[in-house]
């Protein structure tokens, strides 16, 4: 009974965590509006599958080059190894490499299962994280972090915005 009680209470809180606040999140700088992850589109079946399965990720230790969780995952290591498992596509290579792929996607239209890309190097599509909706990503930020969710409208992240990239929709 206990175990019954705790798994609904378990997917209330992720459910919740996923609708994210009831307050208009600000878009990342300069790109889109106030409102911006109000009305999104729903996602394809695949792309709500990738997003489902970056998830089962959070809190996997960071390791630079890391390709699997076992060892350890950077961002682009995430991503790979999410798009294969999840959508049985592979992706080879980094961050940068990757803004090849897929089709650009405007801030206001972008879906759970988009790559999200930023500048935290000083170097373009240094880092890249799994949009989620409503604002959040999914990504593996560095050596002093686990894979973790973030807003696009955090300060940080939102000064770093750089593009996004669609894969399956």
């Amino acid at each position: 009974m206990w175990t019954c009680i705790t798994r609904s209470l378990l997917l209330s809180f992720l459910l919740l965590g996923l609708a994210g606040c009831g307050s208009a999140p600000h878009a990342p700088t300069g790109r889109g509006t106030i409102d911006t992850y109000q009305n999104e589109r729903e996602a394809s079946p695949a792309a709500r599958e990738v997003a489902m399965y970056a998830l089962m990720l959070l809190k996997t230790g960071y390791r630079f080059g890391g390709k699997n969780p076992e060892a350890g995952l950077d961002c682009s290591g995430m991503v790979t190894y999410v798009y294969r498992e999840a959508a049985g596509m592979p992706l080879t290579g980094n961050a940068a490499s990757f803004i090849r792929e897929g089709r650009e996607v405007a801030v206001d239209q972008l879906r759970a299962g988009d790559l999200v890309f930023f500048n935290t190097l000083g170097r373009p599509f240094s880092h890249v994280g799994i949009y989620l909706g409503k604002g959040e990503f999914i990504h593996a930020p560095n050596s002093r972090g686990r894979v973790r969710v973030d807003k696009l409208t955090n300060r940080y992240w939102s000064e770093r915005f750089e593009t996004a990239r669609s894969l399956l929709n």
